[in-house]
């Protein structure tokens, strides 16, 4: 499974894990496992952060009507230490890398992928939330650019547990010769065998 790889953890940001209007219940309680992940080899971490427009104006087309709907959760409304990462998370950067990003997936303007690229990376665990929105665009795009990815199924969450169920059956079934969904127990015995 692993090769050159590099773990992605999307988006564990306070704006989800604290009380907010994004708030993603589920976010503490897989944080042990997504810690543990980043624990291992934190200099092969790329934390992505979701980064809200400074007011809806400022985006074009759907994005604009949603942050019209989300206004509150714009850089220019809300208290801007939320966009950081969880403080369990934040302590590891370094060496673990930041990636901000401004729609679902990390992929758009190609900047991730180069890096990786450069980096010789062939395989991206995946883990943070959500299933069903971040994670499932961070998932596809990485198929669609040639990688080899491992989901960690204990270290991503939802605020909704039946489209989260449905990502991750959609996932390890239909994409599976390029996917596999694994828990975190399974990536840290596999990474701790090939170094």
């Amino acid at each position: 499974m692993m090769g050159r790889w590099r773990h992605l953890c999307i988006d564990m940001q306070r704006m989800f894990a604290e009380d907010t209007l994004w708030h993603v219940e589920w976010m503490n309680r897989v944080l042990p496992q997504v810690e543990a992940a980043v624990e291992w080899s934190p200099d092969k971490t790329v934390f992505t952060r979701f980064m809200p427009p400074q007011n809806a104006a400022q985006v074009a087309g759907a994005w604009r009507k949603y942050y019209d709907k989300w206004e509150d959760m714009t850089l220019e409304r809300m208290d801007i230490g939320l966009i950081d990462l969880i403080p369990e998370l934040k302590r590891f950067v370094p060496p673990a890398m930041v990636f901000d990003k401004a729609t679902y997936s990390p992929w758009i303007g190609g900047r991730l992928h180069e890096d990786l690229s450069r980096h010789g990376v062939e395989t991206l665990v995946i883990s943070g939330g959500e299933t069903d929105f971040c994670v499932m665009a961070t998932v596809l795009g990485a198929v669609d650019l040639g990688y080899k990815v491992a989901i960690l199924s204990d270290a991503v969450c939802s605020g909704a547990d039946d489209t989260h169920d449905a990502a991750l059956r959609l996932l390890g079934d239909r994409f599976s010769i390029q996917l596999e969904v694994v828990s975190t127990e399974v990536f840290l015995r596999s990474a701790s065998r090939n170094g």
